[in-house]
């Protein structure tokens, strides 16, 4: 018997491209795709027919499809427009939970029961989003959230009970859902030869446990057809809620942006404190007129603060932007824990553990100060990533944003050799390099140096003389809005030192006759 409960998915197929497009103001009918790093999230039905589909590279894609309308992905405007759809939701159906944009979960047995059976409420709901929205929708029934939002995508009303049977014959490649990132799990499990849900779930749960990464538990549970995690037994504590009163009502999406911020780091280190996490969140607002406005979002995975104030965030905007937005401003926010689960199911990052754990939350929350007063762009971190060059690879990541890795895993034709420097200056810094009778060095569009560099002279300072070095590496832009940057060439020197030792620079210099050499890096 499945412990997941019986839920109504409504998916809006591809929405990412529906928002940007209504946000465009681009037909409905054209090829479209939403890209994010140069890759394809997500595509209309008129652009896969040409060809294009998800992690496809731009380039490719519009070789494929010339007419594609480009979209840049924008989370804040998909949640922003997906607000109409779940409100035309809510007018029918009571405990409406948004699970992502693009898809709302609905309890099924009291709304079933009251319009006449399951078949009648999809049908009802999928009128009433096309006529108040203006939207297509897909619906599917099952028991628990996977199974209702894998039925969506089929329009399927899968019988009570039958949720695992309905599940066994789809591909593994279906436990990767957007937001979960379990690309690696499936990765692993396609190499074993598990290739449908059925296969992954015949297998003993203890061999999974002892076997997988701890997310396999999970997926496992998934699998079949029960819900991701056991519910929680234990009592949980009066005072998770968190509630903020605002002395000016919030009228603006840049306050709503600031307030959420701040809610989320508070809420999330109320549950932290007991041990818990949350997945059910309920965002309550209250007007100045004293209207008040409800929205649940269901979450696959725990919040952690950012995804707590990213909801928060983007209710706010969509309820101050909506048609049918309330008629004064918010002075109440409240947040509350409708379902939490045990913080073991949160990854705990680096020195988030044992002694250090105060430390890093004194300093996390410091640092998130010192953003709400010079901005986002005030704190940043360095993430090494794809690229030819030194500067290229260090992308530097504002406080709090995901450290993800866009192009690491790209082949990089003429990047350059291990080791890279330990010291990339923010900005070129103007060298001299003369061979031994005195001559400005060239380097040939064949990367051949005229002469062997005998002395360099870095930003108007003393020469030094040259005792060892390697290369050219010569430097073609090719790469869309690089194409008219001259080639370039890159050179190792190793200089004599006097006081401070010698010293390994990283140089780099135009093709042809009238070279212009410049500081790329130091070697420590």
């Amino acid at each position: 018997m499945s412990d997941a409960p019986r839920l109504l998915v409504l998916w809006c197929p591809d929405w990412p491209v529906v928002a940007a497009g209504a946000a465009a103001g681009s037909p409905p009918s054209a090829p479209a795709a939403v890209f994010s790093a140069n890759r394809v999230v997500a595509c209309s039905a008129s652009a896969r027919q040409h060809g294009v589909g998800r992690g496809m590279r731009r380039r490719d894609a519009q070789s494929r499809c010339p007419g594609l309308v480009v979209h840049q992905h924008d989370p804040d405007r998909d949640a922003r427009l997906f607000e109409p759809v779940a409100a035309a939701v809510e007018g029918q159906a009571v405990g409406v939970e948004v699970v992502r944009p693009g898809i709302v979960a609905v309890p099924v047995d009291g709304a079933a029961g009251y319009f006449g059976g399951e078949a009648a409420l999809a049908e009802l709901l999928i009128d009433e989003v096309a006529a108040r929205a203006g939207v297509e929708c897909q619906v599917g029934i099952a028991d628990g959230l996977f199974a209702a939002t894998l039925a969506a995508r089929r329009s399927a009303l899968v019988p009570r009970g039958t949720a695992k049977d309905f599940l066994a014959p789809l591909s593994i490649a279906e436990l990767n859902q957007p937001g979960d990132d379990r690309g690696e799990l499936v990765d692993l499990l396609k190499r074993l030869g598990l290739r449908t849900l059925g296969a992954f779930a015949a297998l003993a749960e203890r061999d999974v446990a002892g076997r997988f990464p701890k997310d396999a538990v999970a997926a496992h549970r998934l699998a079949r057809g029960r819900s991701e995690r056991p519910p929680l037994r234990r009592a949980l504590p009066p005072d998770l809620a968190v509630t903020e009163t605002f002395d000016e009502p919030l009228k603006r999406i840049d306050e709503a942006a600031f307030v959420a911020k701040t809610l989320g780091e508070r809420f999330f280190a109320g549950l932290a404190n007991h041990g818990l996490a949350c997945t059910r969140l309920a965002i309550v607002a209250v007007t100045e007129a004293g209207e008040e406005r409800v929205r649940v979002w269901r979450c696959a995975e725990p919040l952690t603060a950012r995804a707590t104030a990213d909801r928060v965030r983007w209710q706010c905007e969509g309820w101050l932007t909506a048609r049918d937005r309330p008629t004064a401003g918010i002075v109440r926010l409240r947040l509350d824990p409708e379902e939490v689960v045990g913080g073991e199911a949160l990854q705990l990052q680096l020195g988030s553990v044992g002694a250090d754990a105060d430390a890093a939350e004194r300093a996390g929350r410091a640092l998130v100060r010192i953003q709400g007063l010079l901005g986002p762009a005030a704190v940043v971190t360095p993430l090494l990533d794809g690229g030819r060059g030194p500067g290229e690879r260090v992308r530097l990541i504002p406080w709090g944003e995901p450290r993800r890795p866009l192009a690491a895993d790209r082949p990089w034709p003429g990047r350059l050799p291990a080791p890279s420097p330990t010291v990339v200056p923010p900005r070129p810094v103007p060298a001299e390099v003369l061979d031994a009778v005195g001559d400005v060095v060239r380097c040939t569009a064949r990367g051949e140096l005229g002469y062997p560099p005998s002395t360099v002279a870095v930003d108007g300072g003393p020469p030094r003389r040259v005792i060892g070095s390697a290369g050219p590496w010569v430097v073609r832009p090719t790469l869309p809005g690089r194409r008219g940057e001259r080639p370039f060439a890159r050179v190792q020197v190793v200089l004599a030192g006097d006081t401070d030792g010698d010293v390994a620079l990283l140089l780099r210099a135009t093709l042809g006759d009238d070279p212009q050499w410049t500081v790329e890096g130091c070697y420590d």
